[in-house]
């Protein structure tokens, strides 16, 4: 009935006042869609969080994309690691938006900073980092990839005897052993002489460490004389060219596979990394030894290297599995948060690694 009145008084108003008939709906889905009313701000809303973008008023603005504040490096997990990575990308990088620091997203940081002239390399995102590539962006410069360190090769490269070599060893965290070798040219190049004691006093390549590690052993060094211990940084950096030397001597006195339990392959040792240190005392007359580790030095080193960012490579009972004797001498660096929880955990860099990739 009601249908039916609608329908009689729009007749009477087109006799009356010559007016239209109009059509009357009964909902809102009814109408045409030129007479329906589009819910904006709700539809803006629901795909606000999809686009990153906010909402002001009846515009729409794009939310800006800020590198993370944080101290990143390989292997971490964090919805920080995809917010560096889409900042890259702002920049010319083409990194897939995860929220793990992979090989890729370290080989992206390494080349950055391989081609800003006032960052140390490490492949670590750090506070200079972000500040750099702040500046990128706030300039809207662009940035080649590849240009400082070359995109990883699809198939690893081997040495002769096969062993894979490392596409980035300007990583501070990569594993260097009898399984990974250094490219045979590879020169740290930011090598410099620690302010820290030494048994002579020559300008020796051993005296050299890469910037950072070699900041921190200072640190270390510090930390030993106020705990009233002395001890002598022995030998650092050794290139290609000096390992080939040291094995094939020891290979010639003790037979090769033997001088492998205590000396490595040219390209698999660490010292080529620039972030080893052989440390020793006089207690041990200011040699290698294992004796070292129980010296009031050795027992100190042990337990506060971590601090420092430094571990003791080559730990003793761990022989099978890092390839070499106990060296109770020899710290590598890896940065603090990493020494610390390798240390905690009782495991190698080696084993490290292995719980990264399980």
């Amino acid at each position: 009935m009601q249908g039916i009145s609608w329908i009689i008084l729009s007749v009477i108003c087109f006799i009356l006042i010559g007016c239209e008939p109009q059509e009357v709906f009964q909902s809102q889905e009814d109408a045409p869609p030129s007479e329906q009313t589009v819910p904006e701000d709700r539809d803006m809303e629901r795909d606000k969080e999809a686009k990153g973008q906010e909402i002001e008023g009846n515009e729409i603005e794009e939310t800006a994309i800020e590198p993370p504040d944080a101290l990143l490096q390989k292997f971490d997990t964090d919805n920080a690691v995809s917010q560096l990575k889409n900042a890259l990308n702002t920049i010319g990088y083409d990194l897939e938006l995860t929220d793990n620091f992979d090989e890729e997203l370290t080989w992206a940081i390494t080349d950055f900073q391989l081609q800003s002239e006032d960052l140390v390399v490490s492949g670590v995102y750090n506070k200079s980092t972000r500040e750099e590539l702040l500046l990128y962006m706030e300039n809207d410069d662009m940035i080649e990839p590849g240009e400082g360190l070359a995109l990883p090769p699809k198939e690893p490269e081997k040495t002769e005897t096969g062993i894979e070599i490392s596409s980035n060893p300007y990583d501070e965290l990569a594993l260097i052993n009898k399984s990974f070798a250094l490219p045979d040219d590879y020169i740290p190049e930011d090598l410099i002489v620690p302010d820290v004691p030494f048994p002579f006093t020559e300008d020796l390549p051993q005296k050299y460490m890469r910037e950072n590690a070699a900041h921190a052993l200072e640190e270390l060094f510090a930390a030993a004389e106020e705990a009233e211990l002395e001890m002598f940084a022995q030998s650092g950096y050794r290139s290609y060219d000096r390992q080939v030397d040291i094995f094939t001597a020891n290979a010639a006195q003790h037979g090769e596979d033997h001088a492998n339990t205590y000396s490595a392959r040219p390209g698999e040792s660490e010292h080529q990394t620039g972030l080893a240190m052989d440390i020793t005392s006089a207690e041990v007359n200011l040699t290698l030894v294992t004796e070292f580790g129980e010296t009031e030095e050795g027992k100190w080193l042990a337990e506060n290297a971590p601090k420092y960012g430094f571990i003791i490579r080559f730990p003793e009972g761990k022989e099978d599995i890092t390839g070499y004797q106990y060296e109770p001498w020899h710290v590598r660096y890896v940065g603090e948060k990493t020494a610390k929880y390798i240390t905690e955990q009782n495991i190698t860099l080696e084993e490290y690694y292995e719980e990264q990739f399980e």
